[in-house]
């Protein structure tokens, strides 16, 4: 039988999201698994996989739609199968009154204004989309000579386009004469009748070859938009400053390869040298309440928290996530890397929850693995701080009067001016790098 497939509800603070791209349309046979759509919320995109086998009876929404989560979005079902009980658009979308289907007398004009689609296809009344009606009034199209490829006739953008491309874009009285190389002088570019007894009109003058683009336009992703909102919220509101202070990570290096020599048989995670700063930033960070805060946007409450909810910056395809790894403080260095790692697995494939990305009370954000020295990371709101982890660097330090090589690593750390002061910050730096020395002494603690 016929069945709905409803938006999704990604965490309990999403309302709605937006279809970015149908993978499917009307018609279309779908197996178990197969991608039917990819949606956005305001923080990641998801793809949505179908639970069913069967065709692809209805399509009740296009892309750039902002849907209600748990609504019907399409029908999978068998052919011939009703489904207009499961549409949620049933009444909600009546065609104007002004761009009702014209005068009898005009409806050979009509035919003949669309030769390049189909008569059949055109519907009276048919419903049109904003962006649609948007695009028509710009061009001065008349809709009810559009042929709609939407579900149920609807209108969409690309059809009145399509419209405007094939030549059709005409005056009612020059429509049944008028030719694709004709140049239009009506409004907005239209054919009119005087247009049909010009010179370029009877000469059929070819258009030249039209040089191809130097750029490319791109619409912003949903989740590009929402990082764009935050970074700019962020650096406009804060005094932000940031501190950068250098450790030698000889210990770390050596207590990371000796974790690798025993990790089979003690069947530990794949601890990082990331996992190893989460653990000690997680320890160190409760004895320095204010970095451990949130700053409330009225200036007039810090919100301070017992324990450490590491924000991990995560690299994706639809751009920076940060992840929560909540109670960081109350779990053992395996625990964190395991965590971790499965946070950012799902960040990167576009399956996290999004009450996964809040919460955080600092960030931890790593560039050294792309052998970035030094850098200047932007703070997560309403958090007051976060640290940057930098590349390692072979640098020489004095030894008991001898010259010694050793792998050093830059920790920088940003901090909201408003919240603490530049001695606090600096006390939780100082101490981190004192911890990260002498780790295998931390793990004692």
């Amino acid at each position: 039988m016929a069945t709905p497939v409803i938006m999704p509800r990604q965490g309990q603070s999403v309302e709605s999201c937006i279809i970015s791209k149908w993978n499917i349309k009307v018609g279309d046979q779908v197996k178990v698994g197969d991608m039917l759509f990819t949606y956005e919320t305001d923080k990641a995109t998801f793809d949505e996989e179908s639970k069913l086998e069967g065709t692809v009876l209805a399509i009740f929404f296009e892309e750039g739609d902002d849907v209600p989560c748990l609504l019907n979005v399409c029908v999978i079902g068998n052919p011939g199968e009703s489904f207009e009980e499961f549409n949620p658009n049933t009444g909600s979308e009546e065609a104007p009154a002004e761009e009702a289907a014209p005068a009898k007398e005009e409806a050979p004009v009509a035919a003949a204004a669309v030769a390049s689609a189909p008569a059949a296809n055109i519907q009276e009344g048919a419903p049109v989309s904003p962006r649609a009606k948007a695009y028509a009034q710009r061009t001065g199209v008349n809709t009810a000579f559009v042929a709609g490829t939407g579900p149920y006739g609807r209108i969409i953008e690309s059809d009145v386009k399509n419209f405007v491309a094939s030549g059709a874009n005409t005056t009612y009285a020059a429509s049944a004469m008028a030719t694709s190389d004709m140049n239009g002088t009506g409004f907005n570019g239209r054919i009119s009748t005087a247009d049909l007894d010009s010179p370029v009109a009877a000469a059929s003058v070819a258009a030249p070859v039209a040089q191809a683009p130097e750029y490319e336009d791109v619409k912003i992703p949903n989740i590009r938009k929402v990082i764009s909102k935050s970074m700019h919220a962020s650096l406009s509101t804060m005094a932000q400053l940031t501190l950068n202070a250098s450790f030698d990570a000889t210990n770390i290096l050596n207590f990371r390869k000796q974790l690798k020599d025993v990790r089979e048989t003690m069947g530990l995670a794949n601890i990082t040298i990331n996992d190893i700063i989460l653990y000690a930033v997680s320890r160190v960070v409760l004895n320095h309440k204010d970095c451990n805060a949130n700053f409330i946007e009225d200036g007039t409450v810090m919100r301070y928290f017992k324990n450490a909810h590491l924000g991990i910056a995560v690299d994706t395809p639809r751009g920076l996530m940060v992840p929560t790894l909540m109670d960081a403080n109350t779990k053992s260095l395996n625990e964190i890397s395991i965590e971790a790692k499965k946070l950012a697995t799902s960040a990167q494939e576009g399956t996290i929850n999004p009450d996964l990305l809040k919460g955080g009370t600092i960030t931890i954000t790593n560039l050294g693995t792309l052998g970035i020295e030094s850098f200047t990371p932007v703070i997560n709101p309403p958090q007051t701080c976060i640290i940057g982890v930098n590349t390692l660097q072979t640098r020489v330090k004095n030894v008991n009067g001898e010259m010694k090589m050793y792998q050093a690593m830059t920790l920088s750390l940003t901090f909201d001016h408003r919240a603490l002061d530049g001695a606090p910050a600096a006390r939780f730096l100082q101490e981190l790098c004192k911890n990260l020395e002498n780790f295998n002494m931390m793990l004692i603690k």
